[in-house]
């Protein structure tokens, strides 16, 4: 009897040990003929991303620890954006796919559950960055339909806790990389709380009657929230279609209203609409806000979520008759040392 206990505890030892041994081998990133070494012996992880600004935010704190992949080319509309087939491969080989959430990009994210990796992580950086007591509705995002205004990292500070998740899950990934990615992190906090700073002057100098905001994509409620400027309206509804005549009408009516010196067109979503009301309302029309496309061309200075935010305040607050002078020391470089890698689509 007691040979017979002996044998059949050794059985659950060793089936134990060989489900730890097959644990640890398939929680670890595996190298694979299309992945590079690092010097200190790591794997490059494996990472996907969606719009821009967050594939910038990535690059910074994973730097040339990460191969990374933008799958939303820039200059299109990520709401309705459509995934090829062929991304399907990207997903299959991430490690890690880091994605804005909020329902921004849900054909690729059935596109990511459906091909991914089992034990690749999804991770949805703004629905872990914002409890949903504090999303914000408002005219293309209405409160009736279910979804909240995803566009987060308008507001540096919400961008801020983006870096700080994924300089978490990366750590996660890849220990050895921790002090690595802390450090970007530390770089891009600092660059982000001067910025923050310049932005409140650079708004404060706008004239208090004109710090309102009428934009055709409704994507600064939480820039506007951020820096007290008020959004009077949204051109484009909800559906993304145009606005129609009745809407048009109410809208030139508020314009003459308010008395804002210009209302802002988006060189992602452009209008003629647009052009319209600023010509019946006798306001300039500026046309070159940025939702989620970055300035320039991958490779140069202010191609980066820092030269982002740069851009679009220094486009809104001169319109809006304030002096951005500050915002030109606002460093919009690489936030790691090395070249850039990134594959953007």
């Amino acid at each position: 009897m007691l040979k017979l206990i002996f044998k059949y505890t050794n059985r659950i030892q060793i089936v134990g040990f060989i489900c730890a041994v097959f644990c640890l081998w398939s929680c670890e990133v595996v190298p694979t003929n299309d992945q590079t070494l690092l010097d200190d012996g790591s794997v490059k992880i494996r990472v996907v991303t969606t719009v821009s600004p967050i594939t910038s935010i990535v690059e910074g704190i994973g730097g040339e620890r990460v191969a990374l992949t933008g799958i939303i080319p820039e200059g299109v509309n990520s709401h309705t954006f459509d995934p090829a087939p062929s991304t399907a491969i990207a997903f299959s080989k991430a490690d890690i796919m880091f994605m804005n959430g909020l329902y921004l990009e849900e054909p690729a994210l059935e596109m990511a559950l459906k091909n991914k990796q089992e034990i690749s992580k999804i991770v949805l950086l703004g629905n872990t960055t914002l409890e949903k007591s504090k999303w914000i509705y408002d005219f293309s995002f209405p409160k009736e339909e279910g979804i909240p205004n995803p566009h987060l990292w308008t507001d540096p500070i919400l961008a801020l806790e983006y870096a700080s998740i994924i300089s978490l899950e990366l750590s996660k990934i890849d220990p050895l990389g921790e002090p690595y990615y802390r450090t970007n992190y530390d770089t891009f906090e600092r660059r982000i709380f001067d910025l923050d700073s310049r932005i409140k002057v650079a708004v404060g100098s706008i004239p208090e009657a004109s710090r309102k905001l009428l934009t055709y994509h409704d994507s600064f409620p939480y820039f506007a929230k951020r820096y007290d400027l008020r959004i009077i309206a949204a051109v484009q509804p909800s559906d993304f279609n145009e606005p129609s005549a009745r809407e048009v009408a109410r809208l030139i009516d508020q314009v003459r209203l308010e008395m804002v010196p210009a209302i802002f067109g988006s060189n992602i979503f452009p209008s003629p609409i647009m052009e319209q009301i600023a010509d019946e309302a006798d306001v300039s029309f500026v046309d070159s806000l940025r939702d989620d496309d970055l300035p320039g061309k991958h490779g140069d200075l202010a191609h980066s979520y820092m030269g982002l935010m740069v851009e679009n305040t220094r486009t809104i607050v001169v319109a809006l008759g304030g002096n951005a002078e500050g915002l030109q020391y606002v460093d919009v470089s690489e936030i790691f040392e090395g070249k850039s890698q990134v594959i953007y689509p």
